[in-house]
């Protein structure tokens, strides 16, 4: 197995909403939820939304839940320069092959494996809250890197809904602060 960390990037509001009410088809955010990404207005800049959003490019595999890879468009079967997609899902259809680098697991521990091993000494990048609760379940999620931005949505798709699990300690690794979110990176310790 590889050693790559498996990291979940998110932005979130600090009421905890990773979208706003009412994401769906032709509103992928929700209500209010594009606010979440005005911080990437920086991502081409030298400064720190610049640094942490070159360092979520620089990741060599990318694990998505199925319900934001398909809000987005299933990334037409590239996220970023070819790295390997592996999409959690609860069931895959006959015959639907998604594109590109693009490939279905119902396992979630055998998608950690096979990510690891596709992004060799890289990051593997997280996206969804789903795929995010499924690998933390396992014991497959690493690290978080949260991008806090300074809106309280009120409603929307929380990150983390209540999971059953025992507490998770978090040990904070760093806090970089950009033009519209603050960046925390937290290493997932014991339960």
């Amino acid at each position: 197995m590889g050693d790559a960390p498996i990291r979940l990037y998110m932005s979130m509001s600090v009421d905890g909403f990773i979208a706003g009410p009412d994401d769906r088809k032709g509103q992928e955010l929700g209500r209010g939820g594009g606010r979440l990404f005005n911080w990437l207005d920086e991502r081409m800049s030298a400064g720190v939304d610049g640094q942490v959003y070159r360092e979520a490019l620089a990741t060599g595999a990318v694990i998505s839940g199925r319900r934001t890879f398909e809000l987005a468009g299933r990334w037409q079967g590239d996220h970023h320069d070819g790295v390997p997609i592996h999409v959690l899902t609860h069931h895959v259809e006959a015959g639907d092959v998604p594109p590109g680098s693009a490939k279905f697991y119902t396992d979630v521990n055998a998608c950690a494996v096979e990510a690891r091993e596709a992004a060799q000494d890289r990051a593997v990048l997280v996206h969804g809250a789903g795929a995010a609760q499924a690998l933390l379940a396992a014991g497959q999620l690493d690290e978080l890197e949260l991008h806090l931005v300074p809106v309280l949505l009120g409603g929307g798709r929380r990150l983390f809904e209540a999971t059953g699990l025992d507490p998770v300690e978090l040990e904070p690794v760093r806090r970089l602060e950009g033009s519209d979110a603050t960046h925390l990176r937290y290493r997932i310790g014991t339960r």
